[in-house]
């Protein structure tokens, strides 16, 4: 039974891994197409026409947003203000462009954004797993410390330690 709980154990530890992959590098994708040669220009140009004013500096904007989103999820680390960044774009794609559509992803409606918005919501709620940039910074300011701000870290937790909470 242990060999079987530990496997357990160790399963949950990286089951983040491809839910992060999967979102940031579908983030990462149309962050960097926003920005790339013309993507700015032919971006804010959707904008505009979308009532999205004025539209480069919301293309680029959006473009930041998303690749941010992508980088963080897929190193681990600020991934509660990367699911926030891709609930707010989402949000706004599917509001301005997929709503009047339906649903069916294939007629342009929003199905998948609804998929790229339940990724998030988990990567809002849940921490980063065993292979993430955030416990790789955890586990270094955790050996950084003196053993009487370790042995007494539940009682006050440090400014690094309420930083990390809120940044998952």
């Amino acid at each position: 039974m242990r060999a079987a709980e530990a496997w357990e154990r160790r399963a949950h530890e990286v089951s983040d891994l491809p839910v992060r992959i999967a979102l940031g590098s579908v983030m990462l994708y149309h962050g960097l197409s926003k920005l790339r040669g013309e993507g700015p220009g032919q971006t804010g140009a959707m904008f505009e026409s979308l009532g999205i004013r004025p539209g480069r500096p919301w293309a680029i904007a959006t473009g930041l947003a998303e690749t941010f989103a992508g980088a963080a999820a897929i190193l681990g680390i600020a991934t509660r203000p990367a699911a926030l960044a891709v609930l707010a774009t989402q949000a706004v794609a599917i509001r301005k462009v997929h709503a009047p559509k339906g649903f069916d992803v294939a007629k342009g409606g929003w199905e998948y954004n609804l998929g790229l918005i339940g990724i998030a919501l988990s990567l809002l709620t849940h921490p980063p797993g065993a292979i993430s940039a955030h416990r790789a910074v955890r586990r270094a300011t955790r050996r950084s410390r003196s053993w009487p701000e370790a042995a007494f870290r539940h009682v006050r937790p440090t400014l690094g330690d309420r930083a990390l909470a809120l940044l998952h």
